[in-house]
């Protein structure tokens, strides 16, 4: 992915900025396609492509909630798919998150 694509990602999740840990988790937990269509057998482990990640989350309504909390939880450390991206990716956007945030990496 390229620093536009990052940037724009990040500039995408600027309107969850206010919203609190719990309830970024609770929309994730009730609504999140992967918890209930999904096997836990049927994750990948390791590292996932970007492929894998979109399959995984196609169609589903909180993208942007789990990729979010994602960032806020994990940073840095992120590990398998969340809000259709690998973590590769998500290693990629998040100094890019971190800077529209402020510097302020939880």
């Amino acid at each position: 992915m390229t620093d536009d694509e990052y940037t724009e990602m990040a500039a995408q999740l600027d309107r969850l900025s206010a919203v609190p840990d719990d309830v970024l988790s609770d929309v994730v937990s009730r609504d999140g396609l992967c918890l209930w269509a999904f096997d836990r057998s049927d994750f990948p482990e390791g590292e996932t492509d970007r492929a894998t990640a979109a399959r995984m989350c196609a169609g589903c309504p909180v993208v942007d909630e789990c990729l979010e909390l994602d960032l806020r939880t994990a940073g840095a450390n992120t590990v398998g798919v969340w809000g259709a991206l690998p973590d590769t990716d998500r290693r990629g956007l998040f100094p890019v998150w971190v800077r529209r945030r402020g510097g302020e990496a939880r």
